[in-house]
């Protein structure tokens, strides 16, 4: 598909039938799923509704959000309140560490709200959520989801500094699109950040691509070779869903088989995992990209 025919594409009618999901089932989830109501804790997974929570809490793996629920950006695909957030909890890690705990979360996944209104973006938390993940957890293995911090190598440095065994930060598409997916990021920033923290020795970094935007194929393997020039070792590759009426329409449904090709496409080029499929989401299947 050309950028042109791209571009122009009218908005689907209906969703295909490879995203249809089964309801989540299975004893660790029932399990899970009474924890997180019985204690009223807070994760991605059910205030997302992600497609994939019985299977990743099946295999004990959660998504957490910190810095609040309001964000100060504004992307043009993505669900989160955007606003004046509160202020911030300074107990929040000692409560994400808990929820940890209860739950008995073998891998966390930590993500956050962009906060572009402190001075330190957030970082400072961030460091803290994890320091007290590891006191309260010390089995538990972690994958840091972070914002670009606005590039700035100190803020970066304290997540570098505290160590988690996955650190991300999602590209989300393609350079064409990047004005008018994420309002205020940048393409080359988001990869300077993911360069900046191999360069610092993180051992595992990684990224993700939504599709369905407006993209073409050859734009996305563009935009997976700028990822490996920038060392990552994983990428993640799914359908994007419109959240709301107010949100950027969904331009293309992606086949599986185009999903098939991009896995193997970055297989070839040295990705160390690639998972890429239409309810593919940033944290799917993240236990295994530990190792």
């Amino acid at each position: 598909m050309s950028v042109d025919t791209a571009a122009k594409a009218a908005p689907p009618k209906g969703k295909p039938k490879w995203l249809r999901v089964k309801l989540p089932t299975g004893k660790k989830y029932t399990e899970l799923r009474g924890l997180v109501d019985k204690y009223n804790l807070h994760t991605i997974c059910t205030s997302g509704s992600c497609p994939n929570m019985g299977e990743c809490w099946g295999e004990g793996t959660a998504t957490f959000m910190i810095l609040g629920n309001v964000c100060t950006r504004s992307c043009g695909f993505c669900g989160v309140k955007t606003g004046r957030p509160d202020t911030i909890d300074w107990e929040e890690p000692e409560k994400v560490a808990r929820s940890i705990k209860i739950m008995k979360i073998k891998h966390a996944v930590l993500t956050s709200v962009d906060r572009d209104d402190l001075k330190d973006m957030g970082s400072i938390i961030w460091a803290e959520t994890v320091k007290a993940v590891r006191r309260m957890n010390p089995e538990t293995t972690m994958e840091t989801l972070i914002p670009d911090f606005q590039g700035v190598e100190r803020n970066i440095d304290r997540i570098v500094e505290v160590a988690p065994e996955v650190v991300s930060h999602n590209v989300e598409t393609v350079r064409r699109l990047t004005r008018e997916v994420r309002i205020q990021a940048k393409y080359d920033r988001s990869l300077g950040v993911l360069r900046y923290l191999k360069e610092q020795g993180v051992r595992r970094t990684k990224s993700g691509i939504m599709l369905g935007l407006g993209e073409t194929e050859e734009e996305v393997v563009q935009t997976m070779k700028d990822l490996r020039e920038a060392e990552v070792d994983i990428v993640t590759i799914g359908q994007y869903l419109q959240p709301s009426k107010k949100h950027l329409p969904v331009k293309q449904f992606i086949l599986p088989e185009q999903f098939d090709r991009l896995r193997e496409t970055g297989l070839d080029m040295g990705f160390r995992h690639v998972e890429s499929g239409a309810l593919v989401r940033s944290s799917y299947k993240a236990h295994k990209h530990i190792v």
